[in-house]
């Protein structure tokens, strides 16, 4: 309905005429509410106007539509709680004139949809809204909420205060400069120039590219060990390259039958498997497996092992 609480009042004075009333709607409205009810006479009653200007202007759906659009409203963002009540409140009174509930509900309707629609959940359990078995009336709720604000809002700029206050002492004595650009090019103590800095970072970046591209690009050498190095020697002078006995004839009288000189892992001289810090290399094992076995086999024909006749 257009006419505001003002109306309802004089409405409800038992000390106005009716004549009185309607001369009172008629002072209050403007165009174009003032150009519908032109046509009626001065002497029409006060419920004349009402009903032809709530035809004009008034709701126009009915009570059903007004409740689901009651349960649907919802608190907005930064809405305060006591704004929200009162906008339930407004909207709750449009669907009891509709018929949508009744005037006994109302109270218990607005607390409903109150704590179904309001996002401050502390809030709602501090007043213990939803176990209250009697439902304040709008006035009473609405005190309660403006106070609950009250008491947050002075906390919270009592907390800022004190809060404000600590932060920048502790923040008094830890300051840290960071300059982009300089007009003048000066050295001033503790201030740390970006754009050295930033230079010295792609220096950096840059030195450890190159090393990293010359240990990618450097090609893998396998480091001998001393007694491998010896051992090389000895093994030249006495086998060839094709593995046959060297030219020269050794009059020495040989130690005993040739053992294993090499790693078992990696198959280079000078040190066993069980020290051996290079990778794995099979197929090196395995030539010197089979050039081990043919000086076995050459000593063997050297140095006959002679029969014993037990009987």
């Amino acid at each position: 309905m257009i006419l505001g609480s003002s109306v309802e009042l004089v409405l409800k004075d038992p000390g106005l005429s009716d004549l009185h009333v309607s001369r009172k709607i008629v002072d209050s409205l403007l165009p174009p509410a003032a150009d519908i009810i032109k046509h009626l006479s001065p002497e029409a009653p006060s419920s004349a106007y009402l009903q032809l200007l709530d035809s004009a202007f008034g709701i126009v759906e009915d009570g059903d539509e007004l409740l689901a659009r009651f349960m649907n409203t919802l608190q907005d963002a930064g809405e305060k709680p006591s704004a929200y009540l009162y906008r339930l409140q407004t909207a709750l009174r449009v669907t009891i004139k509709r018929g949508g509930i009744t005037p006994d509900e109302a109270d218990r309707h607005l607390l409903k949809q109150f704590c179904r629609g309001c996002w401050d959940n502390d809030l709602i359990t501090d007043l213990q809204l939803e176990q209250k078995r009697n439902r304040p009336p709008f006035a009473q709720f609405l005190l309660m909420l403006r106070t609950e604000e009250d008491k947050h809002t002075a906390k919270v700029t009592r907390m800022k205060q004190h809060l404000g206050s600590s932060k920048q002492r502790a923040l008094m004595h830890s300051q840290r400069t960071w300059v982009s650009a300089e007009p003048e090019k000066r050295e001033v103590p503790g201030v740390v120039s970006l754009a050295t800095e930033t230079q010295e970072l792609k220096k950096q970046i840059a030195k450890l590219q190159s090393q990293l591209t010359n240990l990618m690009t450097k090609p893998k050498t396998q480091k001998k060990f001393p007694l491998q190095e010896a051992a090389d020697k000895q093994y030249k002078t006495k086998v060839g390259t094709a593995g046959n006995v060297s030219a020269n004839p050794v009059n020495k009288k040989p130690t005993g039958r040739p053992r294993p000189w090499y790693c078992f892992t990696c198959g280079e001289d000078g040190h066993v498997a069980s020290s051996c810090t290079s990778e794995p290399n099979p197929a090196l094992v395995i030539t010197k497996r089979k050039l081990l076995k043919e000086r076995q086999l050459q000593w063997d024909a050297q140095n006959p092992t002679p029969n014993l006749d037990l009987n």
